[in-house]
């Protein structure tokens, strides 16, 4: 007779969590000392965290337990008020916290990964019709997931005002790989995708402006979702490129995606840039398959510069798929690469834009690096942004037009290489350096620009034991089909954990 193994309630998905607690299978003290363990070795392992705020974790699980216990004793299902009650989650240290959770900077600003606190409140901040308000408003994001029943339990690490995509961080430390320290953890959200990784939070809150999102998904062999432009409101939370930026999550599991999407999309009232549709029920569209699903790779472009073993990783994910029921269909997208370059025209001006100020007074304050990309936009024109700008909607629906009218989703690579070292992709690593971070938003940078939805999805390990990951894009406010296809793509090909190695040196 086999023993069952023991799984670690830290270990458990963000659902299979919050049923158990529901049930009185599992308590949140217990819950938060097995989450809080593993935060320790993964900040060893990683710097994924810039706060663990364990005291006040363990007394938010302690009054969870209170009231998870009254609602069994009065017959009470939480499961639609309080789908959440008792998780514990961290999130990138970009959002303005609530003020009544463990986390969540306690109603205080974020580091936003810097030093330069006097930038944080600029970055934050709300303008109203009189002005910039005294106190940014907390994170629409954290306060609905609060609002579940959700505990944050500290601030997780990320690039310097999400400047970067490998997750160098010269202010706090670099945040690492969760499978191999030496390796990059990927950026900007290089907290969020370490940790979940390592097990350290069931799911996180990311943003993502040229693929700060998907990369550090992708590095650590996790599940990562960019919204359409919209879906997610941004009050409250960091910003680089307001043209640009979107929120999204960071998970092991797809069914944790489609949960917490559900609970976070929708406009509020605070981001003007919000869309105002209804979303659809996420979690129901799971269920539904991907028979007869087209799924188009693209001929040009997002493969033009993908390795030998990046292309067989595909090719073994498009089989599963085909398996599943799918029709694999090749299309000819329309020329991406400028879609890049307007993105970048785009981020860059806004964001220096936002840095100005400081820059002109205290330049030297800005870490080497950062300064140097904060100040980029000083050389592009005003006539390229605003061209940008108004390019994008005529850009985007002929996109739309020439890829979605032929396929219902389209498949490449998320990272056309390998996940690179550190070593390599740090300042002064030589003429290589650029290649490389060129090729690690080679093809998540252009759906950025057009707004469009993407997710990121595990496709194995390669020789070293490192992740690759398969991107898949849709058509506006068309998540529920990307979580359909990652959801089919996770059952065929089960991705193992970082953390299944966590007693290794």
């Amino acid at each position: 007779m086999s023993i069952p193994a023991v799984v670690d309630p830290c270990d458990l998905s963000l659902i299979e969590a919050a049923t158990r607690l529901r049930e009185g299978r599992l308590t949140s003290t217990a819950l938060t000392e097995s989450v809080l363990a593993r935060a320790v070795w993964a900040q060893a392992r990683t710097n994924c965290f810039l706060r663990l705020d364990a005291d006040a974790a363990r007394r938010a699980a302690a009054l969870a337990d209170e009231r998870l216990a009254a609602a069994r004793a009065a017959g009470v299902d939480l499961a639609a008020t309080l789908p959440l009650l008792g998780v514990p989650l961290a999130h990138k240290d970009m959002f303005v916290g609530t003020g009544s959770s463990a986390g969540a900077a306690g109603g205080l600003l974020p580091s936003c990964g810097s030093r330069v606190r006097e930038v944080v409140a600029l970055l934050a901040a709300e303008r109203s019709g009189a002005g910039m308000a005294a106190h940014p408003p907390a994170a629409t994001v954290l306060a609905r997931l609060e609002a579940a029943g959700a505990q944050a339990i500290g601030a997780l690490n990320m690039a310097e005002f999400a400047f970067g995509a490998t997750g160098h961080n010269a202010a706090f430390g670099d945040c690492r790989n969760a499978w191999q320290p030496e390796f990059v953890a990927g950026g900007s959200s290089s907290g969020s995708g370490a940790a979940v990784a390592c097990g350290a939070t069931a799911l996180s809150i990311g943003s993502d402006t040229g693929g700060s999102v998907r990369i550090p998904a992708a590095a650590n062999g996790v599940l990562g979702l960019k919204p359409t432009y919209g879906l997610l409101p941004r009050t409250g939370s960091m910003k680089l490129s307001p043209s640009i930026d979107t929120l999204g999550p960071i998970a092991h599991s797809v069914a944790d995606l489609a949960a917490v999407l559900q609970i976070i999309a929708g406009a509020d009232g605070g981001d003007a840039l919000a869309s105002r549709r209804v979303p659809p029920d996420y979690v129901a569209s799971l269920g539904r398959g991907i028979e007869g699903l087209r799924i188009g790779v693209p001929r040009n472009h997002f493969f033009d510069v993908a390795t030998p073993e990046v292309r067989a990783a595909m090719e073994r994910c498009l089989a599963a798929l085909e398996g599943a029921g799918a029709r694999i269909v090749e299309v000819t997208v329309p020329d991406a690469a400028p879609l890049a370059e307007l993105s970048r025209a785009v981020v860059y001006s806004e964001a220096t834009a936002l840095h100005a100020p400081q820059l002109r007074v205290e330049a030297e304050r800005y870490t080497p690096q950062v300064r140097l990309r904060a100040s980029t936009g000083l050389a592009i024109p005003g006539t390229v942004y605003l061209e940008a700008l108004r390019l994008r909607l005529p850009l985007l629906g002929r996109f739309v037009r020439e890829v979605f009218d032929r396929c219902d989703v389209l498949h490449t690579p998320t990272l056309p290489i390998p996940v690179p070292r550190r070593d390599e992709t740090d300042v002064g690593a030589g003429s290589g350096l650029w290649e490389i971070l060129a090729k690690l938003v080679h093809c998540t940078a252009p759906f950025n620009y057009l707004g469009l939805p993407a997710i990121a999805v595990p496709a194995g390990l390669d020789a070293r034991g490192l992740p690759f990951s398969a991107q898949f894009v849709a058509r506006p406010f068309a998540e529920a089909t990307l979580l359909r296809v990652a959801a089919v793509q996770q059952r065929l090909l089960p991705m193992p954990r970082a953390s299944g190695s966590r007693h290794a040196s």
